[in-house]
This record gives C-alpha cells, structure tokens and sequence, in this order.
C-alpha cells in the first residue's frame, strides 16, 4: 500500500510560519491522482487540507528582565500531550523580535502539530551555541485557538551550564490557576479573486472580518503572515486560497468586512469576489 503525504507549503524560516520541521498526514491516493490532473491551484489545496487537519499553537517566550538574560544560542521546544509529542521544534522565526530572546522581551512563535491531544508539558532548552548561551526563561504560554485553551507554564530559573543547577533545558508543567478556556474558533477557508485589470493587484496587509447572525463577528485578522507573503499573494488575476483560525460565526455569514491598511508602493487593489467555506473538525 502507497501513503501519500503532500506538503505544499515552505521549509523556511522567513516563509509562511517561519517552521522548517513540519508534520504531514497521508491522503487517500485518488485525491492526489484527480489533482495532478487538475490545475496547480488544487495542488496547493492538499497543503492546506494538511494545514485544517493540524492544531495551530502560538506560543510566546518571555525571556527575564536580568543582566545577561538573553541568548543567542538556538532554542527548541517539544509538546507533550496525552496521545503523542511533537518532536523538536527549532524556534527560529520570530512573529515578534527580529532578534529573538532578548533580555525583558516576549517572542512569539507559530507551531503547527497534528493531533497531539490535551497538551499535558512542555519541553524548552537550547543547544548552548554563541557568544553568550546562557538564557533566563520567564515564562512560556502556549495558545492553541481550535481548542479553545492557552495554558502558562512559568519557569523564572536560569538555563544556564554555570548557573542555577547547569541545566540547559526543562520540563515545565502548565499553571492550572493561570488556564485560559474559551469558545474554540473553526477553521475558515477563504479564497480571495483579485480581478484582471490593470494595477489590480496590491502588497498591502489585506484583512478580514467575517459576520454572523445575532451580531456575532469575529476579530480583525490579516490574511499574509509576513510581507513577504504580502508581496506574493493578491496579484492581478490571482487567486489566493487560505486557512484561518476565527471565532465561529455559525452556519450564516450575512456579511464579511474586507479591505487593507495602505502603505506601501502598490496598495491599491481591485477585488473581484471572495468565497468562504466553514470547514468542521473532520475536515469537511
């Protein structure tokens, strides 16, 4: 029997969420066959059926507010939860700081891993690299918004070899008095169609806001993760396919709020139509 695990999506740190470790699911071969026959458009749509069957987890590092808290040694990270781990994770693309784990700053990172269950402890360390290796850890919160949880899980300890106990890295467990619970948000897909005319396309930070019934709406959230991305997507005659994580609005959306926030050279921008399908949890 053949698996087939497509990935479609980059291995940077400088693109799309900076991971250069990713999990992949197999899908059923025929889904692949029917797509190479397609078009490349359906092609990029496996890597996002990936992205929708994974658990997006956003976690924040704040490094102390001593002498010499910051390091420049690479930092890793491991989610330990009640049905699997997550293996290394390098934290290396910072959302936050361009130069990460600085003394009194918080870093914050996209990890994506799938179906590790309740997430039970973490694993955080570094490889004692560089000039100055020694790091003073604050504290780690981990949000994972398909589940409707952020926990925190304090460290306030040196890992340092020649501070403390000399360890470099540590098992935390979270704070129960300091967990968040809230509505889980669905995964969206919106696919957004820049018309065909001249100057329409634009590298400005598109956003949305997608409205229920009852007044429900969710939060105001761009749609490219860096510039980068904002100067690839949104050109003229493209289409733009994307997942993402919002409040659930329920099964109508009367009305969606589109638009961008200027700046920039080419920030003017022709919109054809967008399409918007709610996915649930077993990926339909």
């Amino acid at each position: 029997y053949r698996y087939y695990f497509p990935c479609q999506r980059w291995l940077a740190v400088e693109e799309d969420d900076g991971q250069i470790v990713r999990e992949l699911v197999p899908v059923d071969e025929a889904f692949v066959k029917k797509d190479s026959e397609n078009d490349g458009q359906s092609l990029a749509t496996l890597g996002l059926e990936q992205k929708a069957k994974s658990t997006t987890y956003i976690v924040k590092v704040k490094t102390g507010d001593k002498k010499n808290a910051g390091t420049d040694a690479n930092v890793f990270i491991i989610l330990y939860g009640s049905k699997d781990d997550t293996g290394i994770i390098s934290l290396k693309a910072s959302k936050s700081n361009k130069n990460k784990f600085e003394r009194g700053k918080v870093d914050e990172f996209t990890v994506e891993a799938v179906d590790i269950g309740d997430l039970k402890k973490i694993k955080i360390g570094h490889d004692n690299k560089g000039s100055s290796t020694g790091w003073f850890l604050e504290w780690v919160e981990i949000d994972a918004p398909s589940l409707g949880r952020c926990l925190k899980f304090p460290s306030g300890r040196w890992l340092d070899k020649s501070e403390d106990d000399g360890a470099t890295e540590r098992i935390i467990f979270p704070a129960e008095l300091q967990t968040k619970e809230y509505i889980p948000f669905v995964p969206y897909e919106i696919t957004v169609y820049t018309s065909d005319i001249f100057g329409a396309g634009t590298d400005a930070d598109v956003f949305i806001v997608l409205y229920g019934s009852d007044g429900i709406c969710t939060q105001q959230k761009s749609l490219c993760l860096n510039k980068r991305e904002q100067r690839m997507y949104f050109e003229r005659n493209s289409v733009n396919q994307f997942i993402v994580e919002l409040e659930d609005v329920g099964d109508m959306i009367e009305k969606i709020r589109i638009g961008h926030t200027g700046g920039g050279l080419n920030s003017g921008w022709h919109l054809d139509h967008v399409a918007i399908r709610r996915l649930l949890p077993n990926g339909k």
